[in-house]
């Protein structure tokens, strides 16, 4: 099954513009009209979702929403960013803006050098249904397995994703990634 843009393009032409991140730590997030959906069919998996672009007191954020399915050796759903660098060496962590469903939800960096698609960092968040902002140190993700180091470096990350991942579940959660520290 292919990568599905549309969601991301249809939002971008209902909210227009895509709106500016605020900077944290000298450091602007790409905005959300650059953010990709994923999921594990592009691997034969069953899990089904979108990813779209809303609006909260006037800022965007992607809206992450689908079934997650461990069948067929699935299990996830994904919303991702590719850097055109990678952080500033000096970052301590990220910092997102989040509300879901009450569920437990997953950011996943790849850096340079990961060539297979099941290598990442991933850090977890809880949600509900308030806004809140959460900070994730670096030293808070766990490598995907044991030929990573164990933390990530920052000047070698190239993406950051927001992912529903791990068991069957259905997922709602809407993140604004706002910078670094």
């Amino acid at each position: 099954m292919p990568v599905r843009f549309l969601p991301l393009v249809l939002a971008f032409a209902l909210f227009g513009p895509p709106l500016q991140a605020e900077t944290v730590g000298g450091y602007a997030p790409p905005p959300p009209a650059e953010w990709r959906y994923f999921s594990d069919q592009v691997m034969g998996g069953v899990s089904e979702g979108s990813a779209r672009i809303e609006a909260f007191e006037g800022k965007a954020a992607i809206r992450l929403t689908g079934r997650v399915s461990t069948e067929n050796r699935g299990g996830f759903i994904q919303a991702r960013a590719d850097l055109e660098r990678g952080f500033p060496a000096d970052a301590q962590g990220v910092v997102l803006q989040v509300r879901g469903n009450g569920e437990r939800y997953f950011v996943h960096l790849r850096t340079r050098g990961m060539i297979l698609p099941w290598q990442y960092y991933q850090a977890t968040f809880d949600t509900s249904g308030d806004w809140r902002t959460v900070r994730l140190p670096f030293s808070a993700f766990s490598s995907s397995g044991p030929l990573l180091r164990t933390t990530p470096r920052p000047e070698t990350v190239t993406s950051l994703g927001v992912v529903a991942f791990g068991r069957d579940h259905q997922a709602d959660v809407t993140a604004r990634w706002i910078g670094l520290y």
